[in-house]
């Protein structure tokens, strides 16, 4: 694929990351003015454990970046993965230990709570810690940045000034957004107590712009303090407009939830003199109830429980696919997305580039740097490898799955095939945790004994070394005969699975015969017969 190709193509691709990174060429026709990267961030609130909707956001950002290098021929860039870690605790996560300390923290800033892990300053910084590990991890390129540092270093007092030069303006554009209760108390700074430490939302009256000085009531007694150097916290949306300002963002994309938060801040960014960035407003993710994901809750997936079960690849393959629609992010879709981001694998290096740059996997396999990879192929199936772990039962071992892959796959050896042995070590764990705890083989009746053991006189008379395909024509055979009985034959395969497998669903029966030994397959037979 030459430069010019490739370049031709991403121009009229109408895959999400090319549509979102052409606003970015509208943005800055001949670049940006001063010469300067293209800035891209992402938001976290670290005020509960990472989950796969942090991580989503920098993937999906990380995409639009790689995309408009292509499209600019590799203009450079920059992303910004932002701990809003000055925020002050507003309740204790539901998913964690020791949650007596944390709520003798409530209100204070996030990066003054003891970590209640023990292991890190902060309860921040144990969570920043996480998500900075898993986004190492995958490979992404990115600057981690702290809230907390920028405040209480100084670096954003320039801001700050800007807020109190800007009140009335912010004030203007607020007020009129919130309840009249909520009016009374609203003030674009929270200052941080003298007292007590804890983030306070309480009026402010701007005393002095320049020096950053303002009056408040502190628990009781009217006070006058400087908000600059980690002295205050700005209200969430006026904050968002201030970082955007401050550190002259391009583009950041969001959640559905915060849709009146980026119109909002948007023109507080305006009256700021900066300018909202471009951006994508997503679907969020939804459970297996339909509930919304919440780190507080913690009822979505962790990274950690995605890659028990599950690759890094199909986590990836999974979060590209359509931003903009609600989808249920539970284990019950990680086996489909497995075996969902192996097909677009293999099928990359076939295609031409027009439908190359329409492949998640195109996408998915820049998002670090690493083009290679295409036209690689699994072996086997997750789909397969779960039903013959399943066969196998809740105690079956990673060496017994491959003296079974022996049976399927050229030069069975984990060494020869690392990836297809990460997903033995996957399926194993999703077997046990899910699939063999349900399992439960029913008797055949009448018509489907007589299928069975037909199926077991066909094998018995067929050799060891037939092929998948040759074994699934005879299963279909059997099932097509109408002396057995079967209407369609999906009836006759139903019975396959729930009466050998133990499983409303199943495989193609010809790749299972062959991965499980025809030996090990009349075996099943004969115990569903007995």
């Amino acid at each position: 694929m030459t430069d010019e190709a490739l370049l031709s193509a991403a121009q009229v691709s109408k895959a999400w990351p090319f549509e979102e990174a052409r606003k970015l060429l509208k943005r800055y026709p001949d670049g940006k003015p001063d010469g300067t990267p293209v800035l891209f961030e992402t938001g976290y609130g670290p005020s509960g454990l990472p989950h796969i909707g942090t991580f989503q956001e920098v993937l999906r950002t990380t995409l639009v970046r790689r995309a408009y290098e292509t499209l600019t021929g590799g203009a450079p860039t920059r992303l910004v993965a932002f701990s809003d870690d000055m925020d002050g605790l507003r309740k204790v996560p539901d998913n964690i230990e020791n949650k007596g300390l944390l709520a003798a923290y409530l209100g204070h800033p996030l990066t003054r709570i003891p970590d209640p892990f023990g292991k890190y300053e902060s309860f921040a910084h144990h969570n920043n810690a996480m998500l900075r590990e898993f986004l190492d991890q995958f490979g992404f390129e990115y600057e981690f940045v702290s809230a907390s540092d920028r405040y209480n270093s100084g670096q954003f007092d320039d801001a700050l000034r800007g807020v109190l030069r800007g009140w009335q303006a912010i004030m203007d554009i607020m007020l009129p957004t919130l309840r009249e209760e909520r009016r009374q108390t609203y003030s674009p700074v929270l200052p941080v107590s003298p007292k007590t430490g804890q983030v306070l939302q309480v009026p402010v009256e701007v005393v002095d712009a320049e020096a950053g000085l303002v009056r408040f009531e502190d628990h009781g007694e009217i006070v006058e303090s400087c908000i600059l150097g980690g002295n205050s916290k700005l209200q969430w949306k006026v904050d968002w407009a201030m970082r955007w300002v401050a550190l002259g963002v391009d583009y950041e994309m969001c959640g559905k939830d915060l849709t009146d938060s980026v119109r909002e801040s948007g023109k507080i960014a305006r009256a700021l003199g900066g300018r909202a960035p471009e951006g994508m407003i997503y679907e969020l993710f939804l459970d297996e109830n339909g509930e919304k994901i919440s780190k507080s809750k913690g009822n979505g997936l962790t990274i950690e429980q995605w890659l028990t079960y599950g690759s890094e690849e199909s986590l990836g393959f999974y979060l590209f696919r359509d931003p903009k629609s609600a989808k249920s992010l539970h284990v019950g879709i990680i086996p489909r997305a497995v075996d969902e981001y192996w097909q677009f694998r293999e099928k990359l290096a076939e295609q031409p580039v027009e439908q190359q740059l329409g492949n998640p996997v195109w996408h998915l396999l820049r998002a670090n740097g690493d083009a290679g990879g295409a036209g690689d192929k699994l072996p086997v199936t997750y789909g397969l490898l779960l039903n013959l772990v399943g066969v196998l039962g809740a105690g079956a071992t990673r060496e017994q799955v491959w003296s079974y892959l022996g049976n399927y796959v050229e030069n069975a050896d984990p060494a020869a095939h690392p990836q297809l042995d990460k997903l033995v070590t996957n399926a194993l764990a999703y077997n046990r945790d899910f699939i063999a705890p349900t399992l439960q083989r029913r008797k055949p009746e009448g018509n489907e004994a007589q299928a069975l053991a037909a199926l077991d006189e066909e094998l018995a008379a067929t050799s060891d070394d037939a092929t998948a395909e040759e074994l699934q024509n005879l299963v279909y055979e059997i099932g097509k005969d109408p002396h057995y009985g079967f209407e369609q034959l999906r009836d006759w395969f139903k019975c396959l699975y729930e009466t050998l497998l133990g499983s409303s669903q199943g495989p193609r029966m010809g790749s299972f015969i062959a991965l499980y030994g025809i030996a090990n397959t009349r075996k099943l037979i004969a115990e569903a017969l007995s």
